[in-house]
């Protein structure tokens, strides 16, 4: 059970109003059942984020810098950093990007706007932006295999269904570009009957490929052109290497659409962005096998994908274009 934090007077303690256990005002619920603390005049101003870690799948609340021309005083980032539990020199590249970008992501919209309001305190300017408004678990980009092009706009030729309407150039509003990371290990780690454990084999597999989101003024028209499997033979002047004819293709799709905006700050933003949306990690066992007598090996299989962090990133764009923020 966890223990009362000391350093506040019993007078200035909050009383759950669930379970009627005593809590410091610093917080927005109970230490003890999790339920929202009441909030009063007298302890607002003493309300501190939790900004506990939360789990990527789960849908939360993300607050949002926008780029903007600012002097970044030392006070108030090493004040802001302790806010939001950053190191300064982490904060400092997050509001340095060229994009928006996350400053924390939290499980409430209570606890959300307590992050706003004291960074707008601190003179930083948030907005709040929550993972349902970016919909991309419900609504996945739609992946190409491969589309058609001509003076009056694109075709997708879809991988699980048919193909869809033409949609013209002037619709599309949008494309975002980076490339996809994946890292897989396999280990094998030996064992014997009298504890004895050492690494039997080790195997690291890297895949990296570029990607490109398309969006158009249909809100469910999101698709997304990976470079590696997609179809590329119906490219007018098509090269040898993959790299090549993808680059043909987005200049192509960028001269055609003058209408959309084009961003490419992903790749330049990866490693900030990992402050706040880490990459995805999963790690499973792959079973375990006799080898001799006495002697056996247990398999371990960890995987990172940067996958969902850029699908985050692109429709943080595309939302905020809609939005007209962009």
């Amino acid at each position: 059970m966890p223990s009362e934090p000391q350093g506040f007077a019993s007078d200035q303690m909050v009383r759950c109003e669930e379970c009627l256990r005593s809590n410091p005002p610093t917080r927005l619920d109970c230490l003890y059942c999790a339920s929202s603390l009441p909030v009063t005049e007298k302890t607002a101003g003493l309300l501190k984020p939790s900004l506990k870690p939360i789990e990527s799948s789960a849908l939360g609340y993300n607050n949002i810098f926008l780029p903007q021309t600012l002097e970044i005083p030392s006070e108030g980032l090493n004040e802001a950093a302790g806010l939001l539990k950053l190191d300064p020199h982490n904060l400092r590249r997050l509001l340095s990007a060229p994009t928006a970008m996350p400053l924390a992501r939290t499980e409430t919209l209570d606890e959300a706007e307590l992050v706003r309001r004291r960074l707008k305190a601190m003179g930083f300017e948030t907005t709040i932006i929550s993972d349902a408004d970016l919909n991309f678990r419900e609504s996945p980009p739609i992946r190409l295999r491969s589309v058609g092009i001509d003076e009056i706009g694109l075709t997708p030729k879809l991988i699980a269904e048919g193909d869809e309407s033409q949609i013209p150039w002037s619709q599309l509003v949008l494309l975002v570009t980076g490339r996809l990371l994946r890292k897989r290990v396999e280990l094998q780690e030996r064992k014997s009957k009298r504890g004895d454990n050492e690494i039997h084999d080790e195997s690291q597999f890297f895949f990296d490929e570029a990607v490109m989101d398309l969006y158009s003024e249909n809100p469910d028209a999101k698709f997304r052109i990976l470079a590696n499997g997609f179809d590329f033979s119906g490219l007018r002047g098509k090269k040898l290497l993959v790299a090549e004819n993808f680059s043909l293709l987005l200049d192509l799709i960028r001269d055609q659409a003058q209408r959309a905006e084009y961003d490419d700050a992903y790749n330049s933003c990866r490693q900030a962005l990992e402050i706040v949306w880490p990459c995805e990690q999963q790690t499973e066992s792959s079973g375990w096998r006799r080898q001799r007598f006495g002697k056996y090996t247990v398999g371990a299989v960890s995987e990172s994908s940067n996958e969902d962090q850029f699908t985050r990133y692109s429709r943080l764009c595309y939302f905020l274009k809609a939005q007209g923020r962009s």
